[in-house]
């Protein structure tokens, strides 16, 4: 093979991360690639907010807030795992879509774009020698946490991408058969 084929093929998600991450000149690096994904007509949907640091804690409070007062939850240790949840990594990339209306670039297609653009920090990240995991659950794709964030109506929050130095060992990567994945018509 290759190896940008062999670095994307044995990449794997770590969720034990701690510091060190990536420096300023690094991460440029990495938006330099992620810009690279593919972006119909040249839209330039994504954005990403970059958060360490104290802004950790910022972040914390956003999913504290969203909780209680978005998700009504009284249960305190749900809303802890919530309002600990930044921490499980030094660093943490919100990714967003900024949707226009294009007559030709649903809205999906961009947020797709958005998607590619988190793919390749993702590769880009484990190629430096760093670990990041991406992570969605009730804090993506859901316009409520948009006004914790000050986004408007249009701006869409895809995933959150954590980032650090991985502890412990790297999880095996299962062995998979290309033949239950892919129809081949020859």
């Amino acid at each position: 093979m290759n190896d940008i084929i062999d670095s994307i093929v044995n990449r794997v998600s770590n969720k034990n991360l701690e510091l060190p991450y990536p420096s300023d000149k690094e991460m440029q690096a990495v938006y330099n690639a992620a810009m690279r994904a593919p972006d119909h007509a040249w839209l330039h949907p994504t954005r990403f907010i970059e958060i360490k640091g104290k802004g950790l804690d910022k972040l914390s409070r956003i999913f504290e807030n969203f909780a209680i007062n978005d998700m009504n939850l009284e249960n305190e240790l749900l809303i802890n795992k919530y309002k600990n949840a930044p921490y499980r990594a030094p660093m943490v990339l919100v990714a967003m879509t900024k949707k226009q209306e294009h007559p030709k670039v649903p809205k999906i297609e961009q947020m797709f774009s958005t998607a590619a653009a988190m793919q390749n920090v993702l590769i880009s990240i484990d190629s430096l020698g760093y670990g990041a995991i991406w992570r969605s659950g009730i804090f993506a794709l859901n316009n409520k946490i948009l006004k914790y964030f000050k986004e408007d109506e249009n701006s869409e929050i895809i995933g959150y991408i954590y980032i650090g130095t991985p502890v412990g060992k790297k999880k095996k990567i299962p062995d998979l058969k290309i033949e239950d994945y892919v129809n081949f018509w020859n």
